[in-house]
């Protein structure tokens, strides 16, 4: 059997946190079950991270680099309505395929809520910083306008909300929504 570096079993633990927190949220999601996710003890996870927030907090990084990482690779060399199409596409694609990405940002910001209420800014800070990091990633493309950008963000977080919901492809509240959006909601694979 070949180990794994400290390196890559941080990478699985991520990995496994994004999975466990998106299904159980940050409250809800024992560090005992990403542990067994990944085939380690406790103690050894909290070699590779001082503690759950610290865990959590790699796990949202992730999830929101990867978003960014499928709009940017979506327009590459495409501009305006072309490039809003293509992520909106490539970012219905991406909550299809992979559920837990969706799961993982609305878990996301309840926990920020949560944390933000109870005085601790740090994770609202690292969420902040990478939600304005996508916003730069699509402002660009959408021709630096702050209305397109505003407008395609506000549509995604529709979709986002419509697919966690479960409305099934072809149901009216698609409607009006951009075409990948429309045909594939959140059922179809």
């Amino acid at each position: 059997m070949v180990r794994m570096s400290a390196d890559e079993r941080r990478e699985s633990v991520i990995r496994a946190a994004m999975h466990e927190f998106a299904r159980g949220g940050y409250y809800g999601t024992s560090t005992e079950a990403i542990a067994k996710r990944v085939g380690v003890s406790q103690p050894y996870l909290f070699r590779l991270f001082p503690n759950k927030q610290a865990i959590f907090l790699a796990a949202s990084e992730r999830c929101l680099r990867d978003t960014r990482e499928v709009f940017a690779a979506a327009v590459e060399g495409l501009r305006g309505e072309e490039a809003q199409q293509a992520m909106a596409n490539a970012y219905t694609q991406l909550i299809v395929e992979d559920p837990d990405k969706l799961q993982m940002q609305l878990q996301m910001y309840v926990t920020v809520a949560a944390a933000e209420a109870a005085g601790d800014h740090e994770l609202g800070e690292l969420v902040r910083k990478g939600w304005m990091e996508l916003w730069d990633t699509v402002h660009v493309p959408l021709g630096a306008d702050a209305g397109e950008t505003t407008t395609f963000m506000a549509y995604g977080m529709l979709i986002n909300t419509l697919a966690a919901m479960g409305f099934p492809p072809g149901h009216r509240v698609w409607q009006g929504l951009y075409p990948d959006a429309v045909v594939k909601g959140r059922l179809e694979k």
